[in-house]
C-alpha cells in the first residue's frame, strides 16, 4: 500500500473532527454554509489541498520517467528533471501548509467547543472586567480602600489639547 498522500490526511483529520463520512460534510457545508463556518473553511483548503495532491503526483510520475533505471538522461533532459524536482518540492510544500491550515481549522473548532462548554467562567470574567474592582494587594486590609491608580506626571491635563 502506498504512503499516505497529504489530502487522505486531512481528509482523516476532517472526519475524525467532525464524526462523519467527508462526503456528507461536504453536502454539508455547501447547502448550509452559515451552520458551521469552521466545517466550510475545513472544506474550502482540503478543495484545494486536492488540486495541489494531483500536482504533486503528476510532477512525481514526470521526474519518475525522466529518472527511470537503465535510462541515461540526454542534456536537454537536465533541466527537466531539476524543474520537475523544484516544482514537486514547491507543490509539496502547499499541501503541507493547506494540511496544518485544516489543523488548525479544528483546534480553532476545538477551542471554541471548549470555551461553550464553561460560560460560567466567561460570565465572571467579564462581570470581574464591568465592575471595575481589581482583587486587594497582599496584606491589604479589607476595611483599607485600594490604592488609586498613577494619574500622571503634574501639569499632564493641564492646557488645551489639540
Amino acid at each position: 500500500m502506498p504512503d499516505a498522500t497529504a489530502l487522505d490526511q486531512a481528509t482523516s483529520m476532517i472526519e475524525k473532527a467532525w464524526g462523519r463520512p467527508i462526503e456528507a460534510l461536504e453536502s454539508l457545508a455547501v447547502r448550509r454554509p452559515g451552520d458551521d463556518p469552521l466545517l466550510r473553511a475545513a472544506m474550502h483548503i482540503r478543495s484545494a489541498l486536492v488540486i495541489t495532491d494531483t500536482a504533486v503526483a503528476v510532477h512525481q510520475d514526470r521526474l519518475h520517467a525522466l529518472t527511470r533505471p537503465g535510462h541515461v538522461p540526454a542534456f536537454y533532459d537536465l533541466e527537466r528533471i531539476t524543474r520537475s524536482a523544484a516544482d514537486l518540492r514547491v507543490a509539496q510544500a502547499e499541501s503541507r501548509t493547506f494540511g496544518q491550515a485544516i489543523g488548525h481549522v479544528i483546534e480553532a473548532r476545538e477551542a471554541a467547543a471548549t470555551a461553550d462548554r464553561a460560560p460560567a467562567v466567561r460570565l465572571a470574567q467579564a462581570a470581574v472586567a464591568r465592575s471595575g474592582h481589581s482583587p486587594r494587594a497582599l496584606g491589604q486590609l479589607p476595611e483599607q480602600p485600594a490604592p488609586s491608580a498613577a494619574v500622571g506626571p503634574p501639569g499632564a491635563g493641564r492646557g488645551p489639547h489639540r
